[in-house]
């Protein structure tokens, strides 16, 4: 009887430290050390498409890189997900579903939006949340738990207006984003600067939210004499605004910042005469042996082809996640521990040589980046080409 009585309130005792989580975030499960890290990325909603594949390249860099040795201990390392929705209204709900997980730090989002909703959650818990591909400069200024690894907008939009007037010595340019969109609106500003400093001309329009008939800004563009056009929208829009302005005929090059670099915008140029070039962190053939391994596990697995688009074109922001990831693993060894206050005190110190360039980190938490990918989208196969590796002038 005294066994059985003994035995009771052992279970009992389990059961309630398994009811009350511990606050451990080794996650200790089955005798293992686990270690988990959020992904804080939309799965739904106009970001849906880039969130996926930046999600992809953390889960073939996990299952790569399974374990993590942190202080002479061996942890698995798990990545609970979370989709904010690519809604600002929804991320700070996916970031409190990631705090309560117990993670050990967060990785994303795709978005700056998303990024600067769910930041003030993560901050409140003392998690580091480390930005893959989030290039708005708001996303890290006043505050200490957020840094990132890809360059920034002000940087991005100078390039992009050297390049415009550098390749087509364009005068005009036309600049359209969604209304309220802190990442097109803030692109654009940025465009905007460096392409009146060199003597050029800016018109500009905007569109409201859910907008999906776009033939008076692209008739506006061409009565205008736009040089280029310049539209940093989302993946859901730009798809809309490549397809109506092949059936307008509209013959003015496109610059796209970096959410363009997508297959379903490829594929939305391929066949048409669109002349479509975007801004970006990597182009495949950057290093073969990531591309390899990348498309053989994209290829080998429904789900991951499913999350690429259909098909094994290897996105920038695929390869930027695998690069995350493995940043995060670093701030983990570094710090010696699982503590989130320990990771997020030794991630600004982290450097890293990932498959994207050479990581390190600014004092306030910002990515020491000065190189640009420039593609174009090659029509006739639906490809990517590299046009040039730029700076900014």
């Amino acid at each position: 009887m005294k066994k059985i009585i003994s035995l009771s309130l052992a279970l009992i005792m389990a059961l309630g430290l398994v009811a009350c989580g511990g606050g451990d975030v080794s996650g200790e499960q089955s005798g293992e050390n686990v270690v988990k890290i959020g992904v804080f990325e939309p799965a739904s909603g106009d970001s849906a498409s880039g969130g996926k594949k930046e999600t992809l390249g953390m889960q073939y860099a996990n299952q790569e890189t399974p374990t993590v040795e942190i202080g002479g201990v061996t942890y698995q390392v798990k990545l609970e997900i979370a989709d904010n929705g690519s809604s600002t209204d929804k991320a700070p709900t996916a970031a409190s579903d990631l705090v309560a997980k117990d993670v050990a730090i967060v990785l994303g989002s795709y978005g700056s939006g998303v990024s600067m909703a769910g930041g003030p959650i993560f901050d409140e818990a003392g998690l580091a949340a480390l930005g893959v591909t989030c290039t708005n400069p708001n996303v890290t200024a006043g505050n200490d738990y957020y840094y990132r690894i890809c360059f920034l907008d002000p940087f991005q939009g100078t390039v992009l207006a050297n390049f415009g007037m550098d390749k087509f010595d364009a005068k005009v340019a036309y600049c359209l984003g969604e209304i309220g969109n802190e990442y097109d609106q803030g692109l654009i500003t940025f465009f905007e600067q460096a392409f009146t400093a060199a003597g050029g001309k800016v018109i500009k329009d905007s569109f409201p939210t859910n907008n999906s008939d776009f033939t008076s800004y692209l008739n506006k563009a061409k009565s205008e004499g736009a040089g280029v056009i310049f539209t940093p929208v989302s993946i859901a829009y730009a798809t809309q605004i490549i397809t109506q302005a092949s059936s307008l005929g509209i013959d003015i090059p496109f610059l796209g910042s970096d959410t363009l670099d997508d297959n379903m915008v490829l594929e939305a140029a391929k066949g048409t005469d669109i002349q479509l070039y975007v801004s970006t962190f990597y182009q495949e053939g950057g290093n073969p042996e990531f591309d390899a391994g990348i498309k053989n596990y994209i290829n080998s697995n429904s789900v991951a082809k499913d999350a690429n688009g259909g098909n094994d074109t290897i996105s920038a922001v695929t390869a930027m996640g695998y690069d995350a990831y493995y940043v995060a693993l670093e701030a983990m060894k570094a710090a010696g521990s699982v503590e989130p206050e320990a990771i997020k005190a030794a991630l600004g110190g982290v450097t890293y040589t990932g498959v994207s360039g050479e990581i390190a980190f600014d004092e306030i938490g910002d990515a020491i980046r000065d190189t640009a990918y420039i593609k174009t989208a090659n029509t006739a196969d639906g490809t990517w080409a590299l046009e040039t590796v730029q700076k900014a002038n």
